[in-house]
């Protein structure tokens, strides 16, 4: 049997890969998937997380960085579709509540890719606290230790700042630290992205402006940009 940690590299799943190695938990692999469009802050959590995990548990597999073949810029704006209404045409566009491609072939396919090569055999653990029962799926290959041991999305967060992993400050701006162009993210998420991450905001414009979709339903970056523009004239809006 196989056990294979699935690490996202936010608050969960950082607490509960800390915390299976605390409690001398087997761990044979560690995965971490790769879409290209995860914050800079994140990336740097991993070296760090790599850092002291090596520090106190040198026995520790090292995370295995998992990438699909196709880019995420390349799904988005190349990929033919060859099926639905859109067949024949290039890019998924940007994803929806009810089209997560980005989740689907860059995350969750390269992961199960990794395990079936590892043969019929393993568990998957997955970091979903214990505050987010709908999101638990029973599934003989996956287990939810945080949820087991009843460690709540905040408690999970306190546990990691408590152990020196601050993320950059990314948990002060945004409820998760996911993929930085995530057309789910709320308002208020964005509007800080705009605000202190003028980068990356401009990227997304342009990704925006490329796309076959809007960005969002109700707004497209350029209309949320003067949005947010004009609630800072006005003294702030809704922050």
């Amino acid at each position: 049997m196989k056990h294979i940690v699935n690490l996202s590299g936010g608050k969960d799943s950082t607490a509960m890969l800390l915390m299976m190695l605390e409690n001398d938990i087997a761990i044979d692999h560690i995965v971490f998937a790769d879409t290209g469009k995860d914050f800079p802050q994140m990336l740097l959590h991993l070296e760090k997380l790599e850092a002291y995990i090596a520090a106190r548990y040198p026995f520790a597999p090292k995370i295995t960085r998992l990438k699909s073949e196709k880019t995420f810029d390349y799904l988005m704006f190349e990929h033919e579709k060859t099926k639905g209404k859109r067949k024949g045409q290039c890019g998924y566009g940007w994803a929806t509540m009810f089209a997560r491609w980005c989740t689907a072939q860059l995350k969750e396919a390269v992961i199960n890719k990794f395990c079936k090569g590892l043969g019929d055999s393993y568990i998957n653990y997955i970091g979903i606290a214990s505050d987010e029962p709908k999101r638990l799926r029973l599934d003989p290959r996956k287990e939810y230790p945080l949820a087991k041991w009843n460690i709540t999305e905040k408690m999970a967060l306190r546990y990691c700042y408590d152990r020196g992993f601050d993320w950059g400050g990314l948990y002060k701006h945004f409820d998760r630290v996911s993929c930085w162009c995530c057309p789910l993210k709320n308002l208020r998420e964005l509007k800080t992205l705009w605000r202190y991450y003028p980068d990356l905001w401009t990227e997304l414009r342009q990704m925006d402006e490329r796309a076959f979709n809007q960005f969002r339903a109700d707004y497209s970056v350029a209309e949320l940009e003067e949005r947010f523009r004009r609630e800072e004239a006005q003294g702030g809006g809704n922050d």
